[in-house]
């Protein structure tokens, strides 16, 4: 395989000769164009029933009127994030298990490190939500539909959005000034600012602090509240005097809490732990699980779980058999 990079030969006023990358080499997973092509086949039928099963949740949120609940709506949005989030590299990524160069632009690779990390706050925000959502629901039920009014929601939603969106300009701005003049491989299947580190010509301890106190402040923040809402909530059921009532209310935060455990484990062993001294192998892995596998798993989870859910989802599969029919 033969790899092209483009390097900008700059000549500076006192006589020197500066490189500048204008575009980065995104490595991916190596092996031969045969490998390479079942990667591109099996990440293509990821992607695929990935944006299936969470497009499913937001019409079957969006169509069936008994799930127009706070919860519901969450999960619905929650899914619609999924959906972006995973298409904020995956398709680059089966472009370049079919390219020889596998080369991004310099504009392009910042921009997906942008829209992918951006995205990934606003689902852990989305998910520190969910769980305030079940805190008010098992804690606080009767002061839940004062407090969980459509309007709250909506504007919960919005600031996860919002939020998420606004945190990253700052980081990238300060690592995308620094000089990149070579060489400009990066042994990755995504634009992340470890292996972006690792490119840069000179030492930038202070902006490296930053961007890793702000990954670990935008990580845990959230994983905070999200423990301290189902330490809550477990006090709460476990006080629950019936056997049915503790199950059902440990079934409707089970889902969740599959989905935090996998998100967020997955999540603190890339950008919390010293993976510096790791491999770049087990880098790829870990991040594809977060970034690719997770998403897939979070619609089974949800919908295996939850009887309405499932409910929904079989009118919405009804009605699109009775369409198609007609």
């Amino acid at each position: 395989m033969i790899l092209w990079t483009l390097v900008v030969l700059v000549l500076e006023p006192n006589g020197s000769i500066t490189y500048t990358v204008t575009e980065f080499v995104l490595l991916g997973f190596s092996g031969h164009q045969k490998m390479q092509n079942l990667f591109f086949f099996l990440i293509l039928v990821v992607y695929i029933l990935t944006l299936l099963g969470n497009g499913a949740i937001v019409c079957a949120v969006k169509c069936d009127k008994q799930l127009h609940t706070p919860m519901y709506i969450l999960l619905g949005n929650f899914a619609f994030l999924e959906i972006w989030y995973v298409s904020s590299t995956i398709p680059n990524m089966l472009a370049n298990f079919l390219s020889e160069t596998k080369t991004i632009s310099f504009s392009g690779c910042f921009f997906q490190f942008y829209f992918f990390f951006s995205l990934g706050t606003t689902e852990c925000f989305f998910l520190s939500v969910m769980a305030y959502d079940r805190y008010l629901a098992i804690c606080r039920p009767l002061h839940y539909p004062t407090i969980m009014t459509g309007r709250f929601c909506v504007t919960l939603i919005s600031a996860c959005w919002v939020s998420g969106f606004l945190c990253y300009p700052v980081p990238i701005v300060l690592i995308s000034q620094l000089p990149f003049c070579g060489p400009n491989i990066i042994d990755h299947f995504v634009c992340d600012p470890g292996p972006l580190f690792s490119l840069i010509c000179v030492p930038a301890p202070v902006i490296k602090l930053i961007c890793y106190t702000f990954n670990s402040m935008i990580i845990f923040g959230p994983f905070l509240s999200i423990l301290g809402s189902y330490t809550l909530v477990l006090r709460a059921v476990l006080h629950v005097p019936s056997r049915a009532g503790r199950h059902k209310a440990f079934s409707t935060c089970g889902s969740h809490l599959v989905v935090v455990s996998l998100f967020y484990g997955t999540l603190m062993v890339m950008y919390v732990s010293p993976t510096s001294g790791n491999p770049a192998g087990m880098q790829k892995i870990v991040t594809l699980m977060y970034s690719v596998v997770t998403p897939l798993l979070n619609p089974l989870i949800y919908s295996l779980r939850n009887k309405d859910m499932k409910n929904a989802l079989r009118k919405v599969l009804g009605g699109l058999k009775i369409s198609q029919s007609s």
